[in-house]
């Protein structure tokens, strides 16, 4: 085997991580000046959101080895430099993101945070799993109304969420975990309201979403409220005069360390993982979902082609490793890699030059995040839950398909009432529904008549004479479960069976064991009436299948014909044969 290469069972998988190709001679410094100046620009829109992503990833009172502010940055610092390192992609940049905080926080309220430790290494091997069965491709075949279901579920839930810090509301008793018994608390709560705090994170929300439109876009519109906040915050008082809660006052002066934390192992408790199984499922799930979905679309911007299953490598490792580093689940972050790519990044360079970034900002400039308002890390998440949310697919809900609107909304209403590993669950369990009817709805049985016109000629049945007491059937698409059954609805509304029934399979892609199980039904029955069934046209898939489950023993060698004019040939043999 090859020096970065790995064999899997299903074949050869080679671990190509992107990286490698800066060193082919063809990248030079003014492309590495670009990556450096995209590096350090993603690292500044990586800031902001790596700490309201610790921030709103532990409930408080959780006990955490460090304060949720440093969880999210050290998670960024460190799944950021193994996903570009490794990854698939050349413009991939990775850390936590959005969609893992409703699981996060279910996880840590059951298991705490030795829980989400184990859970998030669990996640990582499966995804590495993933990658080395090649399973990159079949993320892709998720439906939309799946994703786009659980996605704008995770919205709704991190805007629920984040409502507390946005409104500034404090109270002894802490806001529930359960949707519907936080929206009772929070209309429980409308008189606590501080004022303040609601105009502020509301001011914040504004210059996030408008700050682009006056052409600064090299300067992120969340870094500007950040700063802008925290300036405001510490130089008025605003703290102690109005009440505005903030990184410091909620999680102590030293909320990030200036440094990196030591390796520390997790307890692995056997007991437990049994009930992470489900959850880290999730994990893995969301992570291949959110990464492969990213890299897509910086393919699309830089008409590139990443590589799904040693993307998934990467992002296995980068779950595995960081745990013993204190950090969160992390997976590609779609908007980080887009502005990378619109800032000139266009290898793997650009983000490690990324976490070098907050690496730098966390050594340095650490003890000013205690001045962070708890208004502006709520605004910033609230903007990602608008961005994230597909609004637009519950506005075109009328327009659908029926199923597809049914799917989209249990999968929605499952994420925000209930929580992601369900929705996870049933909704792959829908998708796989909705494959299964599409599948059948696409494969056809029909009666071949002497008129048809559409095939090849030694397939073409037009102008040939089917003998008295011969039946000929055609199945069109891939023959599987679903469609198993509409062959022998077929047959059955067959009042007199003939001598000889001709099933043309030319147009079988695909086959599998219930579709055999159905033709053997088919054959028994014919058997049993002293007729015969005759294949003809078989693919490669459909026969290998047949082969190998001995079913040509049960149907005889000679009934297996290649061509429609070898099938009618037959069956004139077998009605001679008959009649003699």
């Amino acid at each position: 085997m090859k020096k970065g290469e790995v064999r899997s069972a299903n074949g050869r998988f080679r671990f190509r991580p992107r990286l490698l190709e800066i060193f082919n001679g063809r990248y030079g410094r003014a492309q590495l000046g670009n990556d450096v100046m995209a590096g350090v620009t993603v690292g500044m829109i990586a800031l902001p959101l790596a700490l309201a992503l610790g921030i709103a990833s532990v409930p408080a009172g959780v006990e955490t080895p460090f304060p949720a502010p440093a969880l999210g940055i050290f998670t960024a610092i460190i799944a950021g430099f193994i996903i570009s390192t490794l990854g698939g992609s050349r413009v991939q940049i990775g850390g936590p993101t959005a969609a893992f905080i409703p699981i996060i926080l279910l996880i840590i309220e059951k298991h705490g945070y030795g829980g989400l430790m184990m859970a998030s290494i669990m996640a990582g091997v499966i995804l590495i799993i993933m990658g080395l069965a090649k399973m990159g491709s079949l993320i892709k075949f998720i439906p939309w109304p799946v994703t786009s279901g659980f996605t704008t579920g995770i919205a709704v839930a991190i805007m629920a969420t984040q409502a507390v810090g946005f409104l500034g509301i404090q109270s002894n008793n802490p806001a529930p975990s359960d949707f519907l018994e936080r929206l009772h608390w929070l209309f429980y709560h409308l008189f606590d309201i501080n004022v303040p705090t609601l105009l502020l994170a509301t001011a914040c929300l504004i210059v996030i979403i408008f700050w682009p439109r006056l052409g600064f876009r090299r300067v992120p519109g969340s870094i500007v409220a950040m700063f802008g906040a925290t300036i405001l915050v510490a130089v008025f008082g605003w703290q102690e005069n109005l009440g505005i809660a903030t990184i410091g006052s909620q999680f102590g002066s030293a909320a990030i360390p200036a440094r990196l934390p030591q390796v520390s192992w997790p307890e692995f408790d056997w007991m437990m993982m049994r009930d992470l199984i489900g959850p880290a499922t999730a994990i893995a799930i969301l992570g291949a979902i959110e990464s492969l979905l990213s890299a897509v679309v910086a393919d699309g911007l830089t008409n590139d082609r990443h590589d799904s299953n040693t993307e998934l490598v990467a992002q296995g490792v980068a779950n595995i490793i960081c745990p013993f580093f204190c950090g969160l689940p992390a997976t590609g972050a779609i908007a980080r890699t887009s502005a990378n790519v619109n800032n000139g990044g266009r290898s793997p360079v650009s983000g490690i030059v990324h976490s070098l970034t907050l690496l730098g900002i966390v050594l340095l400039f650490a003890k000013w995040a205690a001045y962070v308002p708890m208004a502006a890390m709520s605004a910033v998440l609230v903007f990602v839950a608008l961005r994230m949310g597909e609004w637009h697919e519950i506005k075109r809900l009328r327009l659908m398909p029926r199923s597809d609107a049914v799917v989209l909304l249990t999968t929605f209403m499952l994420t925000v009432i209930f929580d992601l590993v369900i929705a996870v669950e049933v909704g792959m369990v829908l998708a796989a529904i909705l494959f299964i009817r599409r599948v059948s709805e696409t494969t056809e049985v029909s009666q071949v008549l002497e008129s048809d016109v559409l095939e090849s000629p030694e397939q073409l049945m037009n102008g040939k004479k089917i003998p008295e007491g011969v039946l000929v059937y055609r199945i069109f698409g891939p023959f599987l479960f679903g469609a198993a059954e509409k062959m022998q609805d077929a047959i059955e509304r067959v009042e007199v069976l003939p001598a000889v029934l001709i099933l043309r399979l030319h147009l079988v892609t695909a086959m599998d064991a219930t579709a055999l199980n159905a033709l053997e039904s088919v054959i028994e029955r014919f058997k049993k009436h002293g007729g015969t069934v005759i294949l003809s046209g078989l693919h490669r898939q459909p026969l290998g299948m047949l082969r190998k489950a001995g079913f040509i023993q049960v149907i005889g060698r000679a009934n297996l014909v290649a061509h429609f004019d070898d099938a009618l040939t037959r069956a004139r043999e077998i009605l001679s044969a008959d009649a003699s």
